[in-house]
């Protein structure tokens, strides 16, 4: 069983017990729990609900479960023959959150 969510702008497929890091929830704490209320798509074992363009009754569960950041990413900027040289270094933060249940 899983299901497509739509979550801050991304779309996830996401199974129970899975842990997945989205972009940094600042008004989470750890140990909180959101709720995930753009459901596209449930697929169940026998069946596939799909939304028009969510399914109203759906909702699930989860967890969070740490904040952190990614590595860094060196951006470098250059022009041949001209002595123009930048150097920019970006850490995105991240919020891991574990999926706990289903309602549907």
């Amino acid at each position: 069983m899983y299901a497509i969510v739509d979550f801050m702008g991304y779309q996830y497929k996401i199974q129970r017990d899975a842990t997945l890091k989205v972009p940094y929830i600042s008004k989470g704490e750890i140990g909180n729990e959101i709720k995930l209320e753009r459901v596209l798509m449930i697929h169940n074992e026998e069946n596939v609900s799909i939304g028009t363009p969510i399914i109203e009754t759906a909702n699930i569960t989860a967890e969070i479960v740490k904040h952190g950041r990614e590595p860094k990413i060196i951006v470098f900027k250059k022009k041949r023959r001209k002595g123009y040289r930048k150097t920019h270094g970006h850490k995105q933060d991240f919020t891991e959150i574990k999926i706990k249940e289903f309602s549907f």
